[in-house]
C-alpha cells in the first residue's frame, strides 16, 4: 500500500533543531515564499499562528493568506533570499532580502530579520519581522531566477552578494 505525503509536509522539521535541520528548515521556507503562494505558505504555521509584519499584525492561516495575497498583488516580481543568523531548540532567526517591484515599475529591496518559534510538530506558531525597504535602481538588482519558483541552488544567497 502507497502512502502519499501531503505536499507541504516537505516543510515540516521538528524540533529541536539542529544546524543542518535549521538550515534546511530557512531554505524551506524561503522557496515557499518564492512560490508566492499564500495558501502553500500559511501551511507551514499552526492554526492560531501570530505575526508581527513591520507594523501589522495577523492571527491565524486565513489572515495569513489574506496578508500574503495582498502583499503579493502590490510587491511585484518578488525574489527573496533568507540566510540563517542562529537557532536553539524551538527557535530560528533569520536575515533576509528580497526585490520587488511597485505598480508604478519602481524597484525596491527590502532587509529584515525574522524571529521564528515553533511547536512541537515543526510548525511556527510566531514570527516576528522587522523590515526595512530601500529604493534601488533596476540595474542595481542582485536577484535573478525565474519567478515564481524557488531560487537555484547556484544562485549566490546574502553572504555571497553583499
Amino acid at each position: 500500500m502507497s502512502t502519499t505525503i501531503p505536499q507541504h509536509a516537505t516543510l515540516i522539521l521538528v524540533p529541536p533543531f539542529t544546524q543542518e535541520t535549521a538550515l534546511r528548515k530557512v531554505r524551506l521556507a524561503e522557496d515557499s515564499w518564492n512560490s508566492r503562494d499564500p495558501v502553500r505558505v500559511s501551511l507551514a504555521y499552526t492554526e492560531d499562528s501570530t505575526w508581527r509584519n513591520r507594523g501589522e499584525f495577523v492571527t491565524g492561516r486565513a489572515e495569513i493568506q489574506q496578508f500574503l495575497a495582498g502583499k503579493w498583488q502590490r510587491e511585484l516580481d518578488y525574489r527573496l533570499v533568507k540566510d540563517l543568523w542562529a537557532f536553539t531548540d524551538h527557535h530560528i532567526a533569520v536575515r533576509f532580502q528580497y526585490e520587488w517591484r511597485d505598480l508604478t515599475g519602481g524597484w525596491h529591496r527590502s532587509y529584515g530579520n525574522e524571529l521564528w518559534e515553533f511547536d512541537e510538530r515543526g510548525l511556527m506558531r510566531r514570527r516576528e519581522a522587522s523590515i526595512n525597504d530601500v529604493d534601488i535602481v533596476e540595474t542595481d538588482r542582485k536577484f535573478f531566477w525565474p519567478a515564481p519558483g524557488p531560487r537555484p541552488t547556484d544562485h549566490p544567497g546574502i553572504f555571497e552578494i553583499r
